[in-house]
């Protein structure tokens, strides 16, 4: 049995869709019991409309919530009734084995940094986000964690994700990529010039050299590697490009009687398209490096997402991808 810690408050939409959403991951899968972490009577009026296996859910109060606007690192150091900090401490003291949350990116980071811990010689956490592709899934990382980072983390960052693709994704060698502004070697900042080559002297990788962004959606590597700032542009940019272009073809196939009639044929099709792309399809991103599974869900994740987010988190504890990861970082 996995148990699956969730903090209920955090996030525009809780406690509702955090709560509604692990109760839909409860019954969807036999193998999870899950710790809702917040404030008890709020907790329990919403789950008195809901049908679920009452063994296998638990409420653990929490007095505190930590809000987006809250500095980070403070407000993880003072509210330490909170319902991130108290889930931080259930994944330090082994008692739960993911910790899944919808709340501010910044408290998540600081709490898996400071509760949580390091796992080994971990020096950073990347967030990892699977990008959809022209050949099926690649993953981008760090999106989100570090904004400001070094090229021994870029080639931690390449370790840690050649071990998600190989055992989440399926990808037996899985091929890593320096994300640049272009292919060639000596292209790119300080960063990325410094980082080329101790990734093409890492014998725990297959690395295939610099590329370039709009090589992601074609798939041409299994893991992208880069800072947080050139990750999380190129994530907005994929996700906010994506939205327009549905949304053009939506509007295109609307203007006439054959576009309509087309619209009718295709649908199929598109909606399977939509699926793909659309967040609410996938849950969240784990934040790696940790000594235990920490998965970060969208701030306006709805019940849909953070059940993905909690599902997200079995082939984790069953691949025991924390533990790999240190054991490959350990040596």
């Amino acid at each position: 049995m996995i148990h699956i810690a969730v903090d209920a408050m955090g996030g525009d939409n809780a406690p509702e869709s955090n709560v509604k959403g692990a109760v839909l991951a409860l019954n969807e899968n036999e193998d999870i019991k899950i710790t809702l972490i917040g404030k008890e009577k709020q907790i329990s009026k919403i789950l008195k409309d809901q049908k679920y296996d009452y063994k296998r859910l638990n409420i653990m109060n929490a007095t505190e919530t930590i809000e987006t606007g809250d500095e980070p690192a403070k407000a993880v150091l003072k509210k330490k009734d909170s319902s991130l900090v108290l889930g931080m401490k259930m994944l330090k003291n082994k008692e739960a084995d993911a910790f899944v949350s919808a709340g501010s990116s910044g408290a998540i980071l600081v709490g898996g940094q400071i509760i949580a811990g390091y796992a080994g010689n971990v020096r950073r956490a990347p967030l990892v986000v699977e990008m959809p592709t022209m050949k099926g899934y690649s993953l981008l990382l760090d999106c989100g964690a570090n904004v400001d980072a070094k090229p021994e983390y870029l080639v931690q960052f390449a370790v840690m994700g050649s071990i998600y693709a190989k055992y989440i994704l399926g990808v037996e060698n899985p091929t890593v990529g320096l994300l640049n502004i272009g292919t060639e070697e000596y292209k790119g900042n300080s960063l990325t010039r410094e980082t080329y080559p101790l990734l093409k002297d890492c014998d725990k990788i297959n690395f295939v050299g610099n590329v370039e962004a709009r090589e992601i959606t074609e798939g041409t590597c299994d893991v992208f590697v880069c800072d947080a700032f050139a990750g999380n542009i190129a994530l907005k940019m994929f996700e906010g490009t994506a939205k327009t272009l549905l949304k053009m073809i939506k509007g295109s196939l609307m203007t006439s009687f054959k576009g309509k009639l087309g619209g009718l044929l295709i649908k199929p099709s598109l909606k399977s398209l939509i699926s793909k792309v659309d967040a609410s399809e996938h849950g969240g991103a784990p934040l790696l490096g940790l000594s235990g599974l920490v998965m970060k869900a969208h701030g306006n994740s709805t019940e849909k997402q953070i059940k993905y987010a909690i599902l997200q988190c079995i082939d984790f504890k069953k691949n025991d991808l924390s533990d790999k990861i240190e054991k490959a970082l350990a040596k």
